[in-house]
């Protein structure tokens, strides 16, 4: 019998706000060259509906030794609230001062194809594109290219929508 091992944490949406989690990762040092130095997993969840609120429950599926960086946005009707948080053995610690995060809102009147960006190895990314009403990611494209020798990633945008695009980077790199 297989055993799930991982960590869960709840949180409750009011009502008209949708919340997404995602699990910052580190690229190990051996694909350092080749990889941006960040990744980002979206944590999957469950929910349960209470009146008008939605309880939500994120699971961790890999979480490290020692502490895992989370990045939290909720969408609300107008607007995004950006968040960060730590979770570290049973708690979770959301930070007063955000990490570096550069996210931007992407708005085109013709259908366009937005960056073309990189992956790791295993097929990680170092940016997302989210559509807000929805909250789910705008899925890339992939594609081999022969002259860097690279697996990279474009994403279609529809027109007259809005996007929200994320990605983590180093205080340095700003």
């Amino acid at each position: 019998m297989d055993m799930w091992q991982g960590k869960h944490f709840s949180i409750t949406d009011p009502k008209d706000v949708k919340t997404v989690i995602y699990q910052i990762n580190k690229t190990e040092k051996e694909f350092l060259d080749e990889s941006p130095k960040y990744t980002m997993q979206r944590l999957d969840f469950t929910e349960e509906i209470r009146g008008d609120n939605t309880r939500k429950t994120f699971y961790v599926d890999n979480p490290s030794d020692d502490y895992d960086q989370l990045v939290i946005l909720s969408f609300a009707k107008d607007r995004v609230v950006v968040n960060t948080a730590l979770l570290e053995g049973e708690k979770i610690s959301i930070s007063k001062r955000p990490m570096p995060l550069k996210f931007d809102s992407i708005y085109n009147e013709t259908e366009t194809e937005y960056k073309d960006f990189r992956y790791t190895p295993n097929l990680k990314r170092p940016i997302c594109i989210i559509d807000p009403e929805t909250t789910e990611e705008v899925k890339p494209m992939l594609y081999f290219d022969e002259k860097t020798n690279e697996v990279k990633g474009k994403c279609k945008l529809k027109p007259y929508k809005s996007y929200f695009a994320f990605e983590i980077r180093d205080k340095k790199d700003n």
